[in-house]
């Protein structure tokens, strides 16, 4: 379930759909709030998402923990009904202790400073060691060459974000491919994990519906 919103504007963002209203990121693209986003009761969403039949369900965005309150209801109903539930978020918004409460799995993606954003704005200590106190976090730091690896060091050192996970930039098979053969050596060489990306493998930059 991918929500619209973001309180980043990661000039990469190969999602730009859900919130670059304004055209800053690399596409150039601004697109328009009202034809990208859909609200829906979460009582039409929990039969959406129920009718896959699937046991995991991922809630990305955007920025899911920025409508964390909204959320409340629809996932304690699907832990209810029996589904493992994962968020993935950019770690800059303390979560509520109602989603540890519910069985939530965090999958925490802080942004590098090749992203754009400032330092203040993707990095907050407060909820960075919020979310790494949960059991079950990962964090996953997306990088181009060696010398990001230096920087995620020096956040893990800072903030304590482990486990570390490696995932390549790259919107086309051709970019991830070059990324990953550039980090991974060194990916392994610290003991961190390196983990490609299955969709554009699969799909490429093909928007999904």
């Amino acid at each position: 379930m991918r929500l619209g919103g973001c309180n980043l504007s990661c000039r990469w963002c190969d999602t730009p759909y859900t919130w670059d209203w304004t055209g800053i990121g690399d596409t150039g693209r601004a697109y328009v709030p009202h034809e990208e986003l859909h609200p829906m009761p979460w009582q039409e969403v929990y039969e959406r998402l129920r009718a896959y039949d699937v046991p995991l369900m991922v809630v990305s965005g955007g920025e899911p923990l920025s409508q964390q309150t909204r959320l409340l209801p629809l996932l304690r109903a699907l832990t209810a009904a029996g589904h493992r539930i994962e968020i993935e978020s950019n770690g800059t918004v303390v979560p509520r202790p109602e989603l540890a409460a519910a069985g939530v799995r965090f999958n925490v993606s802080p942004k590098l400073s090749h992203s754009g954003d400032r330092e203040e704005r993707r990095l907050v200590p407060e909820a960075l060691a919020a979310l790494a106190a949960l059991p079950g976090t990962a964090f996953k730091f997306v990088c181009r060459t060696t010398a990001d690896l230096d920087e995620v060091a020096a956040i893990v050192a800072r903030h304590g974000t482990t486990p570390v996970w490696i995932m390549p930039e790259g919107r086309t098979p051709d970019e991830v491919s070059r990324h990953l053969a550039a980090l991974g050596d060194d990916v392994i060489a610290r003991g961190w994990n390196l983990t490609t990306r299955m969709h554009v493998a699969l799909w490429g930059d093909r928007r999904g519906v």
